[in-house]
């Protein structure tokens, strides 16, 4: 009997650590094409949070306004272009 019990808790012990050592599928990864997607839209999201500070900006000149709005745009293109080559 004592010999069942010990053998019973080890069967019971070595199958919940063989359970334990299973891992669940990792999820699949993006294609490329999401990825894009979900880069560009960041980009997108971020340069228009970007141009509503510059514009809504309570001290800030026309001028430095219209300068700032400039940089913003050319920044804008050359990392939208690097993201495309990147495609």
């Amino acid at each position: 009997m004592k010999k069942l019990l010990i053998s019973t808790i080890l069967l019971v012990g070595l199958s919940t650590g063989v359970m334990a050592q299973k891992h669940p599928t990792p999820p699949p990864h993006p294609s490329k094409t999401q990825l894009y997607n979900s880069k560009l839209n960041e980009l997108n999201k971020r340069y228009n949070t970007e141009k509503k500070l510059i514009i809504n900006h309570p001290i800030a000149t026309k001028k430095m306004k219209q300068d700032q709005l400039k940089a913003l745009n050319v920044r804008y293109q050359n990392e939208k272009k690097l993201l495309r080559t990147a495609k």
